[in-house]
């Protein structure tokens, strides 16, 4: 995926003005996360994961210039202190593994930091606004590597794997957050932060402001739209009205669409 200088503007329009979801398009999300659920509670080998981690970070250098490629993860892994093939060994899946290594990572970071913080404290909007800037926080230094690993996950052989990494990473900021809803509320707090996440993302690939400023200034426009949709639902009461409280918010779904052309 190529970039455009000063792209804000561009890259605002599109995380503002993507279609819509309708109520069926909304149903067919809902049933994706949910399916999602239990798979990815699973958690990997302490060892392993270890491995991988230190794999991950000593390619993540190269990924901006060459891509996730097995090359890379082979440099990755002797910079790591391992044999080349220790890379294909601790990821059998290939590169979609990394990449979805590299998404888990970025979520136990967040995670990480979190626990340091004083959630309790916070407004429940404000603990979701702080997992989200957290999140991109954490990949800051390797945003060329997000942008590589969103074209990746743009390909059609890989599209299960964009839904159900967006579902882990927004499960586990409700989770932060100290939510604990097991009705349909669930469903519908993750399906709108997917919208948040998905777009935050989205523009924060394209800011060029000092400190990501504009991405701030974005997340807090979209957090509000959440909790206005939010009281809404809780009137709705069901997914059936789901459709019509989404009016001027974005689908995740046609958002990563959105991605997937920006990588051709």
């Amino acid at each position: 995926m190529t970039t455009t200088p000063n792209a804000i503007p561009e890259a605002q329009a599109a995380a503002e003005s993507v279609p819509v979801s309708s109520a069926e398009s909304l149903s067919a999300d809902a049933l994706e996360f949910a399916a999602a659920a239990e798979e990815i509670r699973a958690g990997d080998d302490d060892e392993l994961t270890a491995r991988r981690d230190a794999i991950l970070l000593g390619m993540l250098p190269d990924v901006p210039f060459d891509g996730w490629t097995l090359g890379t993860m082979r440099r990755g892994a002797e910079a790591a202190g391992y044999e080349p093939e220790a890379a294909p060994a601790s990821f059998p899946g290939g590169v979609i593994q990394a990449v979805e290594h590299f998404s888990t990572w970025a979520d136990r970071q967040m995670m990480e930091r979190l626990a340091e913080a004083n959630l309790p404290a916070l407004k429940i909007r404000d603990r979701i606004t702080l997992a989200v800037r957290t999140r991109l926080e954490v990949l800051a230094p390797y945003k060329e590597a997000v942008r590589r690993s969103v074209a990746v996950l743009a390909l059609p052989q890989n599209a299960g794997a964009g839904p159900r990494l967006l579902y882990r990473t927004v499960d586990a900021m409700w989770a932060a957050a100290g939510d604990r809803s097991t009705d349909h509320n669930f469903y519908t707090k993750r399906l709108l932060l997917a919208g948040v996440q998905t777009s935050t993302v989205l523009y924060w690939l394209e800011d060029r402001s000092e400190d990501d400023a504009a991405t701030w200034a974005f997340l807090d426009r979209r957090i509000a739209n959440v909790m206005t949709l939010g009281q809404g639902l809780s009137k709705a009461g069901n997914l059936g009205g789901l459709g019509k409280m989404l009016d001027a918010f974005p689908s995740p779904v046609r958002l990563m669409q959105h991605l997937r052309r920006q990588a051709r």
